[in-house]
């Protein structure tokens, strides 16, 4: 099972904001309270935290899903959804934060630093908050819209200022622990480290981080061994120490072509823009295993060699400790002289503002597509998109402040220069979109709108009937009721129309000639008739009909 994972690619869902309330006061002796539809609260963030008590990026690979609660709906009486939380997402100090074409977010190289890599939904507004003069008591809210959904990319690159490089077994592994507290796994056999170790070394007032790698071997470039993938924990690094095996017994090999493998290797490997090469950096050599008395003589034998090319080098044991001590307080001296020169080049850097974008940002683009049915006029832009997401359709007053808001956006100035007419195929958003048929809101032959869509129209008749109005309408309704029942009781006692009673009868009579073929006399005559079916009952219903007939006839004419 591994202990040590470090790139790892996160799934990440944000929580959706919850939707508005569509809700009206109601309160006695008040008829017109008004619209008290609370909003919808924002959905949960995701946010990455540089946490330097975190070390691998295990814990995502093994469980990549990651997501956060959705925003409350709102409610009645003004009464606003609550926000959900956020979640906090550790990593470790030098974690490289990447989308997933390969573009750098943010590099993780402080402690505390923090990263919102999935912003959560924005709330829905409540009918109160969409009330205006014009549209007193709005019946619709917007919804809340989605949060992030998608992959991000985690890197992790070691923070150290050393860091130790050679062939397998050429005892990185014992001069780090023999140097740090580290205490990595250490073994007679090749490829004993598989990840990265760290260990915290102090010399004198100065105190420097250490990093053993995997070792390299020659094609590692190429994919040999474990390849250069663990090269990148040394990209931070500001010395490379090579550390060159005095005491191996493999045929071909010694320690200035061992230097010459890992010198091809480094040179091989991509470092990211901006960032010197490897074998640029400062680089140190420190001849292993002189404890053995063949490394002794071989290491005083390439000792003039080494130092011809520049390097100083150490002779070093990492059984008796011997020569740990000067190599420490150098590798300490080189470090401290790196700090410096990367403080001055940090300073003469230009100093970069980072200013959040205005979630309202008006611009939007019209993109004319070909079709199989004509030309598809696709709309592009913040605005647009989040109003689609916040509409509901089933809703016409919120389809018409749709309309309203992409009208006064000047979306029907560019569709028309674009070619759109009446009835042509528009998209909002990307892929599949919302799709629909453009009507404009106004046309030579369109009713002009003098006011905008979704008001209420109860509130356009400034006049209330006073009640006297309203006592002679309904003594109005109870005599047309009274004259409509009059008159279908003289009809029935004309003979116009049968009773319910009547036509009973003559179904029995019509009957009566199949009563011999029923068992034991049995007819299919009720014992008793309904009392809804009764002639009083009738006429009562066809007169409320009648009635409610003329009423109606009487309103229309006035």
């Amino acid at each position: 099972m591994a202990t040590f994972v470090d790139h790892v690619t996160l799934h990440l869902r944000a929580g959706n904001g919850g939707n508005g309330c569509v809700s009206v006061k109601r309160e006695k002796f008040k008829p017109l309270a008004g619209p008290d539809g609370g909003n919808g609260g924002d959905g949960g963030d995701l946010v990455l935290v540089a946490d330097q008590s975190t070390t691998t990026l295990l814990g995502y690979h093994r469980s990549p899903h990651r997501s956060s609660e959705n925003g409350g709906p709102g409610m009645g009486d003004h009464r606003n959804g609550g926000n959900a939380d956020i979640r906090e997402l550790l990593v470790p100090i030098g974690t490289v934060v990447k989308d997933m074409e390969g573009n750098e977010l943010l590099d993780m190289d402080e402690h505390g630093l923090r990263l919102v890599v999935a912003p959560g939904g924005q709330g829905g507004l409540g009918n109160a908050a969409l009330s205006s003069t014009k549209r007193k008591a709005p019946g619709f809210a917007l919804l809340g819209t989605l949060g992030f959904e998608g992959d991000v990319y985690l890197e992790l690159k070691t923070v150290a200022d050393v860091a130790l490089v050679g062939y397998p077994s050429a005892g990185k592994s014992s001069l780090i622990a023999a140097m740090s507290a580290a205490k990595p796994k250490i073994a007679d056999y090749p490829f004993t480290t598989l990840h990265p170790n760290l260990g915290v070394v102090d010399a004198g007032e100065t105190r420097y981080t250490v990093a053993d790698v995997p070792g390299l071997i020659e094609g590692a470039s190429e994919g040999k061994g474990l390849g250069l993938e663990f090269l990148r924990h040394v990209e931070r690094c500001t010395a490379l120490l090579h550390v060159l095996d005095c005491a191996t017994l493999e045929p071909g090999r010694d320690p200035l072509s061992d230097l010459d493998v890992i010198l091809g290797e480094l040179g091989a490997y991509p470092v990211p823009e901006g960032q010197k090469p490897l074998l640029e950096r400062a680089q140190l050599v420190a001849l292993n295993k002189i404890d053995v008395p063949e490394g002794r003589d071989l290491a005083n034998f390439v000792r003039a060699d080494l130092e011809a090319r520049g390097y100083r080098v150490f002779e070093i044991s990492t059984v008796t400790h011997e020569g740990l001590k000067g190599l420490n307080y150098a590798l300490a001296e080189v470090v401290a002289a790196g700090r410096v020169e990367t403080a001055a080049a940090e300073a003469k850097k230009p100093r970069i503002v980072i200013r959040p974008r205005p979630i309202d940002d008006g611009g939007f683009t019209v993109r004319v597509e070909g079709g199989s049915f004509g030309n598809i006029y696709r709309i592009l832009g913040t605005k647009p998109e989040r109003w689609i997401q916040q509409t509901d359709f089933t809703n016409d007053e919120a389809v018409g402040f749709l309309a309203d808001r992409l009208a006064k956006l000047g979306i029907e100035n560019e569709l028309y220069k674009a070619g759109a007419i009446s009835g042509s195929t528009v998209i909002i958003g990307p892929g599949h979109g919302v799709v629909f048929d453009w009507e404009p809101t106004l046309t030579s032959t369109a009713e002009l709108i003098t006011a905008p869509r979704g008001t209420d129209a109860r509130l356009d008749e400034p006049k209330r009937r006073t009640s006297n109005e309203r006592r002679t309408e309904y003594f109005g309704r109870m005599d047309a009721k009274a004259s409509a029942r009059a008159e279908l009781i003289r009809e029935r006692e004309a003979g116009m129309w049968q009773t319910g009673e009547e036509e009973q009868n003559e179904d029995v009579r019509l009957g009566a000639t199949d009563a011999a073929d029923t068992p034991d006399g049995v007819t299919d005559v009720p014992e008793s008739v309904d009392a809804e079916s009764t002639p009083e009952a009738e006429a009562e219903a066809e007169a409320d009909t009648e009635a409610a007939e003329t009423v109606d006839a009487t309103t229309e004419d006035k």
